[in-house]
């Protein structure tokens, strides 16, 4: 006679949409021996202008591979969506820059809640941009954290949370990466202690709560009278998208060039604000503080990233300055 082992995981529902969930999917998975991942929910696929073929997102695709059935509402508000979570009964969810807006019909149906990685130390940065802002404002300390989902935006009690030294030269994209990997982790230690109700989580002090809206894409022009390192993290924190760009004149055409990578560097060569120099394979552009943020890779508009070597040699012989 056999006996089939019934199984005590928790039933588990993982909402995510972008490349950094998925990732954070796929270390959770490593936790099988507690946990069950029972279905995934994600943004609906992506339609291509071009031929109108249908891209499922990368948590969509991460859960096609292991075989983890997929819903894809337009919001989760939506009443079929609602009825058939709840007929799931699920234990806990888990969002991961899932990017939408979960009503309390939704936050009632788990047993433990829903539990939420964000990528600042809250009650810091709460909002579409905390990585983004974060750089930006050139904080030197930065980390992740777990905390039960209210229906305020990033306001309830705190599970974990994780603090990491900032590079000062590490660009948004790969911070963002960092922390969610971080935090899926930290999560999947965290959720032991938390299911047996060792974990009740600590309220925020929503006296310190700052906000980090959602980036517009004009933030991303360069406005050389500010200090060199207010630009360096600006460059830094605007990676990827929608990056950040400046006004040159070369001979008698404005052209928009994208700054990709920056440092910030004394001013040893004696330059006067706005002036700029080629040298040591760099450009140099003198600030508003009289430091110098020195461009080492930019993008003309239509072509690749380059050195800015290769960039000189483009300009050489010709008119080439800012546009002010």
């Amino acid at each position: 006679m056999s006996f089939l082992q019934k199984d005590n995981r928790k039933k588990v529902v993982f909402l995510g949409t972008p490349k950094i969930a998925a990732e954070a999917l796929k270390i959770l998975f490593q936790y099988d021996q507690f946990i069950k991942i029972i279905l995934v929910v994600s943004q609906p696929p992506a339609r291509s202008t071009r031929n109108g073929n249908e891209t499922p997102s990368p948590v969509h695709q991460a859960a096609l591979e292991k075989g983890i059935p997929v819903l894809t509402p337009i919001n989760a508000k939506d009443a079929n969506f609602i009825e058939d979570l709840k007929s799931l009964e699920p234990d806990l969810c888990i969002t991961a820059a899932y990017g939408n807006y979960l009503p309390k019909d939704f936050l009632e149906i788990p047993k433990f809640g829903t539990l939420n990685i964000h990528p600042s130390l809250l009650p810091l940065y709460r909002g579409a941009a905390p990585v983004q802002r974060t750089i930006e404002n050139g904080d030197k300390l930065t980390g992740v954290t777990i905390l039960l989902s209210v229906a305020a935006m990033d306001a309830g009690p705190i599970i974990a949370q994780e603090e990491i030294i900032l590079d000062s030269e590490i660009k948004s994209p790969d911070l963002l990466d960092l922390l969610f990997i971080k935090g899926a982790h930290l999560l999947g230690k965290t959720l032991p202690s938390y299911f047996a109700g060792k974990i009740l989580g600590k309220e925020q002090n929503h006296e310190l709560a700052s906000k980090a809206d959602k980036i517009k894409p004009d933030e991303g022009l360069l406005d050389f009278s500010l200090p060199a390192i207010t630009l360096h993290n600006k460059v830094r924190a605007f990676a990827g998208w929608p990056g950040t760009k400046a006004k040159f004149l070369i001979n008698s055409d404005i052209i928009e060039i994208k700054i990709i990578t920056t440092k910030v560097k004394e001013n040893n060569l004696n330059l006067n604000k706005g002036d700029l120099i080629f040298s040591q394979n760099s450009l140099f552009i003198c600030c508003g503080d009289l430091n110098l943020l020195e461009v080492i890779e930019l993008q003309l508009p239509g072509k690749k990233v380059v050195p800015t070597k290769d960039f000189q040699n483009g300009v050489k012989g010709k008119l080439f300055k800012l546009n002010t």
